[in-house]
């Protein structure tokens, strides 16, 4: 018998430039899935949602965005090296690549919106 449909995990980011956030998604990998906005959806690997939201212009999105939270992605075939020079190139800070003590490799992107993106291989 055939599991039934369910909705996988997601995340929503609210941001404040969609095309430049789409933009920067695209360019590290992610595939634009729908776009009715305000909110675009994209996928990394086939497999991790988000969605990325326009807020209403009376919403002010003021201070740092997502402090404390890292938003995990497997880092897929091409590896952590390669999320981290795209990253480089599209103008974002990186850190990384570590090695944790838990036998991962990760790199830590930041998104235009200062969102922390963590992106992991095993080691």
């Amino acid at each position: 018998m055939d599991k039934p449909q369910t909705m996988r995990s997601f995340v929503k980011l609210l941001v404040t430039d969609a095309p430049a956030s789409v933009s920067f998604y695209e360019g590290l990998g992610f595939e634009r899935i729908a776009s009715e906005p305000p909110i675009l959806r994209l996928q990394w690997g086939g497999e991790s949602d988000v969605y990325l939201v326009s807020p209403p212009p009376s919403l002010k999105l003021e201070g740092r965005k997502g402090m404390g939270v890292l938003v995990g992605f497997r880092a897929g075939s091409d590896g952590v090296d390669a999320v981290a020079a795209k990253a480089a190139a599209l103008g974002a800070h990186v850190e990384g690549p570590t090695v944790q003590p838990w036998y991962t490799r990760e790199v830590v992107v930041t998104d235009p919106d200062g969102y922390r993106l963590n992106f992991i291989e095993p080691a």
